[in-house]
């Protein structure tokens, strides 16, 4: 399975903010984008400004790098959203949202969502009592997503019942962390998603 195996806090340098690729680290001092907020490479720091493509063509890059997902797919992700009823940028932020990987990230069971891919893909997770073991795998509104009996007693998941009452869960998620369990209310709206992305230039992006 292909997937981005560079430096994560490079990308953050690159699309001049915070994507959260790292976890605690992200919110340290130790934050590369702390000491350098300017792109990588030797001409970082002189860049010119942008151009209303360029700005597209960011925030593409910036929201697919958040959730994790390459080029191919996330094209096919577009082309999805634009296939339904309603506004295509929200169907695309919801149709990311619904990744398995995402889900166990919003939970709370991994602290960035490389983690929480790795969690699905060794086999932690299970789906209505049924392991599933693919990250991109879309919930659907009633599924119940928990750990499985056996992994419940490994690090990350007794950090994270340790740490669940300084967590702020998604609205559209109910999460049982005492029981590492996660109903799934509905599948989010935009008022929902708190990822900051402004979606209607991806929209443009894709349009042209």
């Amino acid at each position: 399975m292909a997937r981005y195996t560079g430096a994560d806090c490079k990308l953050c340098r690159r699309e001049k903010t915070k994507l959260f690729l790292k976890g605690k680290k992200c919110e340290s001092a130790k934050c590369p984008i702390e000491i350098r907020p300017y792109p990588p490479g030797e001409h970082g720091r002189g860049r010119p400004k942008e151009s209303e493509y360029q700005l597209q063509l960011r925030e593409k890059q910036k929201t697919r790098r958040i959730y994790g997902v390459l080029e191919k797919q996330f094209h096919n992700y577009y082309e999805e959203a634009n296939r339904k009823t309603g506004k295509t940028g929200e169907n695309l932020l919801q149709i990311l949202e619904s990744r398995l990987d995402n889900v166990v990230y919003r939970a709370g069971f991994a602290e960035s969502r490389d983690a929480a891919r790795q969690q699905v893909r060794h086999g932690h997770i299970l789906v209505n009592g049924k392991k599933v073991d693919i990250p991109s795998y879309r919930v659907r509104e009633h599924d119940i997503v928990e750990v499985r009996e056996k992994s419940r007693n490994l690090l990350p998941y007794e950090v994270a019942r340790a740490t669940a009452g300084d967590k702020t869960y998604p609205a559209w998620l109910g999460v049982v962390p005492d029981a590492l369990r996660v109903l799934v209310h509905q599948l989010p709206v935009r008022q929902q998603i708190d990822t900051q992305v402004q979606e209607q230039l991806i929209v443009e992006l894709y349009s042209k």
